[in-house]
């Protein structure tokens, strides 16, 4: 009973919005994909492809000379990149919330534009349509991009903090 009023309020919302609450809604499930995703490698995964760069310096008998430093540099480059994957895919996503939650404005202002086009302007529930679907997505593409913002946040203070425990463990003096 509750997971049925549950799906019928949320169709509820979906219809009141618009086909781009649709397209916000898309938009936010690949973010949060990818932000759990990367929350998820740099959480487990990476410990173990630091260690691999860590063990490969370590096995070096030259750690101080011009080309030691060069492979140093590429194996923290390496796994930055590792690290790095899908963030600006993410910085992206976020970017783009608020400019669906425009398009949605503008969709339902034309909405609102075509009903003061056919009863000449006075009927204010007539317009009460077109007004909520100018203004759920503007109000969910921004919910999207805060969100967006907050797990992007996490994502990159996580792999900043990786990538100094990266080049600390990378020491030239070892």
């Amino acid at each position: 009973m509750f997971v049925s009023d549950l799906f019928a309020d949320m169709d509820k919302f979906m219809d009141s919005g618009g086909q781009v609450l649709w397209a916000i809604a898309v938009l936010l499930f690949v973010m949060w994909t990818l932000i759990f995703e990367r929350i998820w490698y740099l959480r487990g995964t990476v410990s173990s492809d630091i260690g691999l760069a860590k063990s490969s310096w370590q096995n070096r008998s030259d750690r101080a000379s011009k080309r030691a430093r060069q492979v140093r540099e590429k194996l923290i480059s390496e796994v930055g990149l590792k690290i790095d994957q899908n963030v600006m895919m993410i910085k992206t996503l976020v970017a783009l919330a608020p400019l669906f939650g425009l398009l949605g404005t503008v969709t339902g202002m034309i909405v609102v534009f075509d009903v003061m086009a056919y009863t000449g302007g006075g009927d204010a529930k007539a317009m009460a349509g077109g007004v909520s679907k100018a203004t759920i997505p503007t109000m969910s593409g921004m919910v999207a991009a805060l969100s967006g913002v907050f797990g992007l946040t996490i994502v990159e203070k996580n792999a900043e903090r990786k990538k100094g425990v990266l080049e600390n463990s990378l020491n030239m003096e070892q």
